[in-house]
């Protein structure tokens, strides 16, 4: 381990203990089940613990990263550098005020719309089959079957890593686009707040049913795969572009394109994540040939990859 790392591991073991690991296999944390360990891997359980890594990646510059479930993340095979961040049990929370649920960052998006169902809340019927934290689902707008985050979130609370601070943001002032937003690199979603209507119990499960069972019959849940690889462009589909183009079933080592959806990649065991990406490369230029259209990945790439074409 070199002297940042060194030293951060001590800022961070100041104020965490034991729990703070090395060398961390983050595979099993994503959907993919690929990639290499975490130089430093920690799963805040508190706002003082992510001023703890905060006083470490300001005091030593090491590269850091904050994961979710891991449903759109490619980790790399020699894995990341610096220090992965995971939201802990400590985030994990909902409280109902009317029509308004406040919820801690790392509950499970499916977990929330199940909370919002049992109170007879509707809005949040599209996230029941998203694999996301509220964290993660805040960031990346996420959204399903006409609906997203966007149109339900009224407040949203991060901590600021380099400052050290807490901050709350208007979802207003989130800049919230297709699948993105413009929070800073460093704001840690640790909350949030949305706003529902009262709603037919019945009605709300009926819709959460047809979500469940549209993923299930038309996307490859059983296998390892990240969700939608690309984002559609404007007036479009990606799947159908990747389709048109001769790209379903297209193979590269122990990852192929899901002959159930064209969108997704799928990893068969012993694929690695140069596989994957060099598939996504792929499938990029055989559109753009066929179609002059670049697909724009969804899949965000944690760690260091040799990009170099097969």
């Amino acid at each position: 381990m070199n002297e940042a790392l060194a030293r951060a591991e001590g800022i961070l073991r100041a104020a965490a203990g034991d729990r703070i690991r090395t060398t961390f296999p983050l595979a099993p944390l994503t959907s993919f089940r690929l990639g290499g360990p975490a130089a430093l891997y920690l799963e805040p359980e508190s706002d003082p613990d992510l001023a703890a890594a905060g006083e470490a990646i300001v005091a030593t510059d090491i590269p850091f990263v904050v994961i979710g479930k891991g449903s759109n993340i490619l980790v790399s095979d020699a894995g990341f550098p610096g220090l992965v961040l995971r939201l802990g049990r400590g985030y994990r929370w909902v409280a109902l005020d009317g029509e308004r649920l406040t919820a801690g960052g790392s509950i499970p998006l499916p977990a929330l719309a199940g909370v919002a169902l049992r109170h007879g809340l509707a809005g949040l019927e599209f996230g029941v089959a998203i694999p996301a934290t509220l964290g993660g689902a805040v960031r990346m707008n996420a959204g399903a079957h006409g609906g997203a985050m966007a149109d339900v979130l009224e407040r949203i609370v991060t901590y600021r890593l380099r400052d050290g601070r807490g901050e709350t943001v208007e979802a207003e002032e989130a800049g919230f686009e297709y699948r993105r937003s413009s929070l800073e690199e460093d704001a840690v979603v640790t909350g949030g707040v949305v706003r529902l209507k009262t709603g037919d119990a019945a009605e709300i499960r009926a819709r959460m049913d047809e979500a469940r069972d549209w993923r299930r019959r038309t996307q490859p849940v059983a296998e390892p795969n990240c969700g939608s690889v690309f984002t559609n462009p404007e007036g479009d589909h990606a799947a159908r572009l990747i389709e048109s183009a001769g790209g379903k079933g297209r193979r590269v080592g122990g990852a192929s394109v899901s002959l159930k959806h064209a969108n997704f990649i799928v990893a068969e065991p012993g694929a690695r994540s140069s596989d994957v990406l060099v598939l996504i490369r792929d499938i990029q230029r055989l559109v753009e040939d066929a179609a002059g259209i670049t697909l724009e990945p969804e899949v965000k790439l944690i760690g260091a990859f040799d990009d170099a074409r097969r």
